[in-house]
């Protein structure tokens, strides 16, 4: 009996330790977001903190504050964030005419007429649209999409496997990584819990990568610099329970998950899909966090 109990004990921290599995898509029920063993879906909380932790958080901006780079609305016409499209096997499939052809992946892609673009049809910008195909549970994603259609780059990404692209291959993401399991996703927080990294940018970035990312996008060759594929996560003892309901998810799943450097753009915004039932005021209060409320967390150990 004695023994029996000690067994049950053990078993109690690995139950524990076991990743969770992103939330499906509603618009794809049956398709996951990669398996639950994805690096995305890993917890990092135990993990330690790298000791150029401190000068890495400076040069991205210890001053700085986090920003949701995504909410309800619109802004310059189009929506505030990376917009995802569902699609089926009745949606035509068209060829790309890429830029990065060398470093894409040929399709053909299923774009409807209608594809949300991120920024709307008409922005500068990214321009990343991001295609879920609910039948196949294929993720297509296109980087700098146009009409007619051509794009920077593009990658396709099968859901039910933890493949990585080739190594010094881009994506749809400067880090060479995919967008949607980096997204914050209401549908998530309504269901109370974000189980999984977020995406997110920083001004300057290292000509480097590290797992599980695959490309990098930068000249600077300074160690100080955060390389693409890094992750940080927020410090253990952040109170968050004064923050509104919406912004206290994000927090939390910034805790136990962290973020990704996945691009170059402004220091410490995070990425998530649109949806008018964001608060944007609640998001606004992630603000409150600053650049040094974030720990660099040694991944060297984690993999699928």
């Amino acid at each position: 009996m004695r023994a029996a109990r000690i067994a049950v004990l053990l078993l109690v921290p690995l139950a524990l330790a076991a990743p969770a599995a992103a939330r499906p898509l509603p618009q794809a029920p049956n398709c996951p977001i990669f398996p639950a063993t994805s690096v995305w879906n890993k917890p990092l909380s135990r993990l330690p903190v790298r000791k150029d932790s401190r000068t890495i958080v400076n040069s991205i901006g210890a001053s700085l504050r986090l920003h949701a780079d995504f909410g309800s609305g619109l802004w310059d016409g189009g929506p505030i964030g990376i917009p995802i499209t569902a699609v089926d096997s009745t949606t035509p499939l068209s060829s790309v005419d890429f830029e990065y052809a060398d470093e894409s992946d040929a399709g053909p892609y299923p774009i409807p007429d209608d594809v949300a673009i991120e920024g709307g049809p008409a922005a500068d910008g990214d321009r990343h649209a991001v295609i879920v195909d609910s039948e196949a549970c294929a993720l297509y994603e296109l980087f700098s999409l146009y009409p007619s259609w051509s794009a920077g780059s593009g990658a396709i990404w099968d859901l039910n496997s933890n493949s990585l692209r080739p190594r010094g291959w881009t994506s749809a993401d400067a880090a060479g990584l995919p967008i949607l399991p980096g997204l914050a996703r209401y549908d998530e927080v309504a269901a109370g819990s974000i189980d999984h990294a977020l995406r997110f940018t920083v001004r300057r970035s290292r000509r480097a990568y590290i797992y599980p990312a695959r490309h990098f996008a930068s000249p600077y060759t300074s160690r100080s610099l955060p390389p693409m594929g890094l992750r940080l996560r927020l410090r253990r003892d952040y109170p968050v329970a004064s923050f509104p309901p919406q912004a206290r998810i994000v927090l939390r799943a910034l805790k136990r998950y962290g973020m990704i450097v996945a691009d170059n753009g402004s220091s410490w915004y995070v990425s998530g899909a649109p949806d008018p039932r964001w608060d944007n005021d609640d998001l606004h209060t992630l603000g409150r966090i600053k650049g040094l409320d974030f720990r660099v967390v040694d991944t060297s150990t984690l993999r699928p």
